[in-house]
Formats: structure tokens, sequence, C-alpha cells
């Protein structure tokens, strides 16, 4: 029997064990005056190898902090177990609820072949088609669920092509196809505080962080997020369709007889898909207008939290949970029950929840500890350095690194480091935090970079080589805008001063 896997992956981990236990015997050798910060960087580096590696799974590596900070002095047992369960998970709870809603009433691909019959089967309108479907449907339900519906209706049209086409003449087409939809639901994702995992890690660690800033709401995220998101996508477009269908001279009219039919087997809108879209609806614009929307230094849109006596009790989450309560409470006309049973919420996937409950812990054991001002201080020195330039340099590791890692365990590893940073550098810490939050959706050059990139893959029709040399430029597209629009378009929708600290940093 294998005990141990000696590939690279093996060796880094357990070179991460090693480095561990040195500095739980051996503190003295970076914090004499004070064991704990060693511990708990001790710690942080055999999570992070970990996550990164995935030796075991990534929701077993994101309960260590339960088993080792009391252990350790860290932190109180049960003030360890509180940090994995919060608001954030439950706005991720709602969130998801309404996505499963959506998939169990076929609501979802009645969307999807909606919005396809609507901007039509050139190859130009057909990758835009597919792109911005895939993209808004990625704002709300999750990005791997958005690409495993897309994929097999564009196989179908894809199959009817090749029947009516050299097969020759069409590859370069399927692979730009393939990329859109997984490019597209990566970048969709990052637009809503709930498209992508990453986004929801950042707003609680955030708090964790700095606890008398003021929330990081819904609407607020898709003041800068959004725009963002459309003006990659875009370009995205124009990219794959430089790359892929400048030269196509392709037959196509079958993909609009294929979507059809598709649609016509959906039949009239139900009854549930009625109920589901009106409170999908209804949670959309409850999350966008829950707190104040500032339009420039007069205007303002009041929130409809105003009209309870505790605004500020009021959080996404507990909007999200609402809503999802009611799936559970009108009943369903076609089928027995409701619009949702316990049966379908049981798919909710509980090994990302621990993986925010892990990277919450981490956060909280960084900031308890004294690891983070630790971090602050042995950072100082780059106070010298552009703020521009350290963005920059940190957008890119970021998306570099999410090639070969889990995008939200890099994120959480990363998050508590750059809030040190911005302490130890006088930089704002939301011009570091949200950039970096964001850059953990943007890879594109591997299989293994996220689920999407991977699911496309699977299909046979593109290799490696074929995301590789896609994905490197669009990465270094995606450092540049991202570092740009943090730069010019950030610092105004949060009212940012770059060089200096909020009064909340203290």
């Amino acid at each position: 029997m294998k005990i141990f896997d000696w590939s690279v992956k093996g060796i880094l981990s357990f070179t991460a064990v090693i480095i561990f236990l040195v500095l739980i015997f051996f503190p003295d050798l970076m914090s004499p005056e004070k064991p704990v910060i060693a511990y708990m960087a001790g710690t942080a580096i055999l999570m992070a190898v970990w996550w990164m590696t995935e030796i075991i799974p990534l929701a077993v590596t994101a309960l260590i902090p339960v088993a080792l900070f009391p252990l350790l002095g860290i932190m109180n047992g049960k003030e360890v177990a509180s940090t994995y369960f919060n608001h954030i998970i439950f706005l991720f709870i709602g969130g998801f609820l309404i996505a499963l809603a959506m998939e169990k009433w076929n609501l979802h691909k009645r969307i999807a072949l909606k919005l396809l019959l609507y901007v039509g089967v050139s190859p130009a309108r057909l990758l835009l088609g597919f792109m911005g479907t895939s993209a808004f449907l990625s704002m709300w339900i999750s990005n791997t669920a958005t690409t495993m519906m897309m994929i097999p209706i564009l196989l179908a049209i894809l199959y009817k092509m090749e029947e009516i086409n050299p097969s020759e003449s069409i590859i370069s087409m399927e692979k730009g196809l393939l990329l859109g939809i997984a490019y597209a639901a990566s970048i969709g994702g990052m637009a809503t505080l709930i498209g992508t995992p990453p986004n929801l890690s950042f707003a609680r660690i955030f708090k964790i962080y700095f606890p008398q800033a003021p929330d990081i709401s819904f609407a607020q995220w898709m003041l800068f997020a959004f725009p963002l998101s459309v003006i990659f996508l875009l370009i995205t477009y124009g990219y794959l369709y430089y790359m892929f269908f400048r030269k196509s001279n392709v037959t196509i009219n079958a993909g609009k007889e294929v979507i059809t039919d598709e649609y016509k087997k959906l039949g009239k809108i139900t009854y549930e898909e009625k109920w589901v879209l009106f409170l999908f609806i209804t949670l959309a614009l409850l999350w966008l207008f829950r707190s104040d929307i500032k339009l420039g230094s007069e205007f303002v849109i009041p929130g409809w939290s105003r009209l309870f006596s505790h605004p500020k009790w009021i959080t996404d989450g507990n909007v999200a949970i609402m809503i999802g309560i009611l799936l559970f409470l009108i009943p369903a006309k076609n089928k027995k029950g409701f619009l949702m049973e316990w049966s379908n919420a049981e798919r909710i996937p509980w090994g990302i929840i621990l993986l925010f409950g892990g990277g919450f812990a981490l956060a909280s054991g960084f900031k308890e500890s004294g690891l983070s001002a630790y971090i602050g201080n042995a950072l100082a020195g780059m106070q010298n350095l552009h703020p521009l330039l350290i963005l920059f340099m940190v957008v890119t590791v970021i998306i570099f690194l999410t090639e070969l890692t889990s995008n939200t365990a890099t994120v959480e590893t990363f998050l508590p480091v750059l809030a040190s940073m911005s302490l130890a550098t006088h930089i704002h810490p939301l011009f570091l935090m949200i950039p970096a939050t964001i850059a953990g959706s943007y890879a594109f050059m591997l299989p293994v970079a996220t689920p999407p990139n991977a699911i496309v893959f699977g299909s046979g029709k593109l290799k490696i080589n074929d995301m590789v040399k896609a994905g490197f430029w669009l990465n270094w597209i995606g450092v540049i805008l991202l570092t740009l629009m943090a730069y010019f378009y950030l610092t105004v929708i949060f009212g940012i001063n770059i060089y200096e600290l909020p009064g909340w940093t203290e």
C-alpha cells in the first residue's frame, strides 16, 4: 500500500510539515519574545501549502485551526468555532438556494436559451451569445453550474455544424466558443458579491481586520466590479474572436434550429418557474437597494433598510435567507411539495462553506497572534514604492498563482497579509484587498486553474497548448486592466485616498 505520494505536490506538502514542526519547537528562530507568532506562521504555512497542493481535501485542511489554534495558544476554542459560521455564510447559503431552485425547475436553461435566440447565431453573435449568457448566469449561480449547463447546448450546436461543414474548418471556432464559455463564467462571477467564493471571503476577512469599517454592500461591490466585468468581457470577446474566428467561414444556420428545438422542449413557462423568477428578481432588487446608494457627493438613493428601527442590523445574508425560506413555503403545482424540498438543499456545497470558515479562522489567527503586525513591520520598507507598482505586483502574483491553486484558498491566504501590508505602507486597505480578491478569478491558462476551465477541457476538443496560448496573454490583459481600474475607478467609487489610512483602521 502506497502511504505517501512522492510527487512534487507530496514533497511540498511534506516540506510544509517540517517547517511547521521547526517553528513549533524552535519559535525563537522567528519570534523570541512572542512564540505564538511563530506558531501561527507555522500553521499558516502548513494550511497554505496543503491548500495549494490539495494533498488532502480543501475542506479538511480548513478544519486545522479548530484542532491546532487552542492547543498552540493562538485562539480560544469557542472563538475559533464561531468564525466558521456568520452572516457571509448565510449570504452564500441563501444565494445557493435560489440557484438550486432555478436548476430544479429548469429556469436557468430557459434563460440561457432565450438569450441565445435573442442574440442570434452568426459566428460573432454566437460567441457573444454564449459569453454574455454565461457571464450573466454566473453572476447569480456558481461558475461551475453555469458552465455545466452551457456546454451541452454548445456541443449540440457543434454536432450539427460538423454535419454540414468540413471538420477542419470549424476546429478553431469550436475552441473559441469553449474557451469563451469558461472565461465568461469566471469574469461574470466577479461582478457580484455572491458570484464567486473569493468575493464572500473578502467581505468577511475585511470585517475581521477592520471591525469599525462600514460594510461592503452588494450594491457598492457591483458599482465597481460590474463595469470592470463588462469591460473585461468585451475585451475577452474581441480577443477570442481575433484568435479563433476572424478567418472562419462556417455555415451555422443549424445552430438556431438546435437552440429553437431545445427551447420548444421546455414548453410554456410553468407556475414554478414564474415563482422562482419572481423571487430571484426580488432578491436581486433587495440586495441592490438595501443600503443607501451614493451618486456623487450630494445625491443619495435611500436604502429600504431605513424603514426599520435598526437598519444596520440588516445584512445581505438576512435578505438571502428570508427569500430562501420562502422557497420552502410556496407550494408547487406540477409536483407534490414546495418549490424547494430539503432533499434539493442537500446539494449545497458544505465543503466550500468549511473552506470559507477555514479562511476566516486563518484571518482571525493572523490578527490575534500578532503575526499580522509582524508581517506588516517586515513589509514597511515597501512604503517607498509607488502604490500603483505595489498593486501591480500583488495582482500579478495572485493571478499567476491561482493557475495552480484554489482561487478561494489563495485569496484567503493573501488577504490577511495585505491587510497588514496596507497598515505598514500607509496605503488604504481596500486599494489592495479588493483587486487582490478579484484577481483570484483571473486564471485562464490551465485546466486546473478553475472548474470552468476543467469542464471545457474535458470536452476533448481543447489541448493544454490551446489554453496556455490563449490564457497567458489574457492573464496579462487582466493584470493591466484590473490595476488601472483599481487605481482610477475603485478610488472614486469607495472614496479612497490611497495615501491616507481611514479612521476605522485604528
